[in-house]
């Protein structure tokens, strides 16, 4: 199977796209495809997880770090550079199983001879602060090459610049590059060392450069190696500076090789415990593990102070900041294969109550009012004026801020998605309880008393949907809100049976009372808006059947500049009945249980003409409820949307004249749902694990890893069979069922095997040593 993303062409219009295409990381910093000859205006970018600042009165972005796989390379005083020098043959790619990046470009220099660049580099799983990489030159004509190598401090920045004080040293051969933020006074610190067996270096500390100058003889390869590592501020206490330098000279002395291996060994236990294998569908075996890889990439494992920002590590767009995305659309993949950074995820949310808190008191609500927009802090980083008109120029007011009050609900459900699903707690006793009730006392004080129709509902809302704002009883929204509620009240019987302290300790802390008498009420007399008993259609906000019914093709052909935003109070959908993503089918993907396979197909085929897809979020949503109503045929196509939204490059890039490139982690956490929650039919609610695969028609069989209240089990999925195979140091039985049978339960070291309706269901157990196939070590 292909594990390879590749192009054999180097085409200036695709730059930008393949910046984020080509992405590696590792959670703590990502380094976006550009190849190293490449500088600020090909976006070249180091992000940093976590370190944020701001510059003067613009928005608060990620930190880009100082380049330090900054690269030029010259033939007889010409510049080999895709920039300047169109090449005679080019490939760039990305190994998806080693997450290491390669280029080979091919340069026509005199008497017909040719120049052959190779580099490769990594960004290290192993070494949370190091990068390393491997250059080659071959030549087949004597010639003369000087290499310039070392650290790029010209950054790219959209709201910048950020690093102030840049200072440059040379200590005992290695580079050092230092600045300071300008917001916080952060020191961030880059160093480099560079290994030429084959010739003298002549190192400029002043400009942070290593230059290389030798006769390359016709026929020869002439290898060298650069090493590079990243510290800043936010890491331990000692000076990032010394920690720089001493982490470079540690990765120079143990040699290219040993990190790469070690880095490799990494990411086979992250494909151990994450690759999701399809039989029958090579290009959706191909995307699916393309997503999964940008998932990878950008993982907290260590911190619990960051979270997964809306474009990943690809840059600094949206701010870098935290949206609900993380709770609903990628939650799930870790909750399946890490719940450790699954935990971190959600840890982030309770590190930030207090942003929640003030955001919550700064438009006069009780509790926690979590940001639409969240950074290192968790005060909301999103304006009131996001988008600016195409026609005018004008800045449009958005309220997205200030009325997508389902943020603080998303929240409280990834919360309570981690609990329910691995069966840890303690993150109740974490903060995480005090999180809940803050998230429910915010909503209950926003909620209104209808007193004629003798209910509580949510008026003056955004939802998903942000072509319609300021909308009444969002049925999205309220369903959550319900959710909220409910979870507040189960939290509130947990402590009091497991952590008496906690709850004692909490209940104590607010002054009007944990609110749970009414928490109680509001929940008896809360509206939530329900099918219609002729058309089975529930209706996403009050009178949005009122609204101009109009073709989506018809709208498109209203559009005047492409770019126009077509929310907003005067946008092209707010008065149409055309949606930016259909609210109603998410809720009922969050909500399955609650309603009838009828509801939701009417609903599936009602908003799926109506949605214009604005947001990468919204096909695999699609995919999801038409695998759950036993088509998934009508869903693949929506799945395949979304596993290749980064391949392809094809996803909107402006809001207004706001650039909204970068890469998708949303979509590619959508993508892992469709096909293992969808297609695979898998579903855990903390006891047992139900699987009623509806598989598309290309599909043969999934055989994908899970980890299920922290044991291992491997299972393969097909239409006729389902093999649950638990691994030998699992701590308990688990329950299993498959094809509306009854559950089994499955022991450590053990294999029980499902069979579809009409073939005798039976469980199977065979001793460890007789299967094939490895396992998912315990995490």
């Amino acid at each position: 199977m292909n594990w390879t993303v590749s192009e054999s062409s180097f085409e200036p219009g695709r730059i930008t796209t393949n910046g984020n295409k080509y992405m590696t990381g590792n959670g703590y910093m990502g380094f976006r495809g550009v190849l190293e000859e490449f500088g600020k205006e090909q976006l070249t970018a180091v992000t940093l997880a976590g370190l944020y600042d701001r510059a003067g009165d613009k928005w608060r972005e990620p930190v880009n770090a100082p380049n330090g796989m900054f690269t030029m390379i010259s033939c007889d005083g010409k510049v080999l550079s895709v920039l300047q020098t169109e090449p005679q043959a080019h490939i760039q790619s990305l190994e998806l199983r080693t997450a290491v990046h390669r280029r080979e470009t091919v340069f026509s220099i005199r008497d017909g001879g040719q120049v052959t660049l190779t580099a490769e580099r990594f960004v290290s799983m192993d070494q949370l602060h190091v990068l390393a990489g491997k250059w080659t030159i071959h030549s087949t004509v004597d010639c003369g090459i000087e290499i310039k190598s070392g650290i790029d401090g010209e950054v790219w920045d959209i709201n910048g610049p950020h690093l102030f004080e840049q200072r440059i040293q040379l200590k005992e051969g290695v580079l050092l590059a230092t600045a300071v933020t300008g917001e916080l006074q952060l020191p961030v610190a880059v160093a480099e060392e560079a290994d030429f067996a084959f010739a003298e270096q002549l190192i400029h500390g002043e400009a942070a450069l290593r230059t290389v100058s030798f006769d390359a003889k016709a026929g020869e390869t002439y290898e060298w190696y650069k090493y590079v590592a990243v510290f800043t501020g936010l890491d331990m206490e000692e000076e990032p500076a010394v920690q720089a330098v001493r982490t470079v000279r540690a990765a120079a002395a143990a040699g290219y090789a040993e990190l790469l291996a070690a880095h490799c060994r990494k990411w086979e236990e992250r494909w151990l415990s994450s690759d999701v294998v399809i039989e029958g569908d090579d290009d959706a075996q191909f995307a699916l593990r393309y997503s999964i890889y940008q998932l990878l990439i950008i993982a907290p494992t260590l911190s619990e102070k960051v979270s997964i920002p809306a474009r990943g590590l690809s840059g600094q767009v949206y701010k870098g900041a935290v949206f609900w995305d993380t709770e609903m659309f990628m939650l799930p993949f870790f909750l399946h294969s890490d719940p450790g950074i699954a935990r971190n995820l959600m840890m982030y949310r309770i590190h930030t109550l207090d942003g929640a808190r003030r955001k919550a008191a700064e438009y006069g609500y009780l509790g926690a009012f979590y940001a639409w927009e969240s950074q290192d802090s968790g005060d909301d980083a999103c304006t009131l004026f996001n988008v600016n008109d195409v026609f005018t120029g004008r800045p449009m007011r958005t309220y997205f801020r200030d009325k997508q009050v389902h943020i603080s609900a998303d929240v409280v459900h990834g919360i309570w998605q981690y609990i329910q699903f691995t069966g840890d707690d303690s993150m109740l006793a974490d903060g995480g309880a005090e999180v809940i009730w803050e998230c429910a006392r915010f909503l209950y004080s926003y909620a209104y008393y209808n007193p004629v129709k003798k209910r509580y509902e949510i008026l003056d809302v955004t939802g998903p949907d942000e072509y319609h704002e300021r909308v009444n009883n969002n049925a999205f929204t309220n369903a959550l809100v319900q959710e909220t509620l409910e979870i507040a009240l189960r939290t509130a019987g947990l402590l009091q049976d497991k952590y008496p302290a906690v709850y004692a300790e909490l209940a104590g802390q607010f002054a009007d009372g944990p609110f749970l008498a009414e928490f109680t009420d509001m929940l008896e007399h809360f509206y939530v808006p329900q099918p219609d008993p002729d058309t089975l259609v529930i209706e996403q906000f009050d009178r949005y059947l009122k609204l101009e019914e109009v073709a989506l093709a018809e709208l498109k052909s209203r559009v005047i500049n492409k770019h126009e935003y077509w929310g907003g109070g005067n946008g092209l959908a707010t008065s149409t009945r055309i949606l930016k993503q259909a609210d109603i089918v998410l809720m009922l993907n969050l909500f399955k249980g609650k309603f009838s396979k009828e509801v939701k197909q009417a609903n599936w085929e009602f908003y799926e003409p109506r949605t214009e897809h604005g947001s990468s979020l919204s096909p695999c949503i699609y995919a999801l409820v038409a695998a759950d109503i036993g088509s998934p045929d009508w869903g693949y196509p929506y799945f395949m949307r979304t596993a290749t939204v980064d391949l392809t490059g094809e996803s909107k890039q402006y809001v207004g004249d706001l650039y909204i490139g970068g890469t998708h982690p949303a979509a590619n956490g959508g993508a892992w749902m469709a096909a293992v929650l969808g297609f695979a039919g898998l579903q855990f609610d903390g006891v047992t694990a139900v699987m009623n695969p509806a598989l598309p028609k290309e599909w043969k069989a999934v055989e994908l890893p899970v980890v299920l209240r922290g044991d291992s089990f491997r299972l393969q999925i097909s239409r006729e069979e389902i093999t649950v195979t638990a691994a030998p140091d699992n701590s308990e039985a688990v329950a299993f069922a498959g094809f509306g049978g009854e559950p089994e339960l499955c022991r450590p070291g053990m294999q029980l095997r499902l069979r579809a309706k009409g073939k005798a269901q039976e469980a199977e157990l065979q001793i460890l040593s007789e299967m094939q196939g490895g396992f998912t070590q315990k995490s």
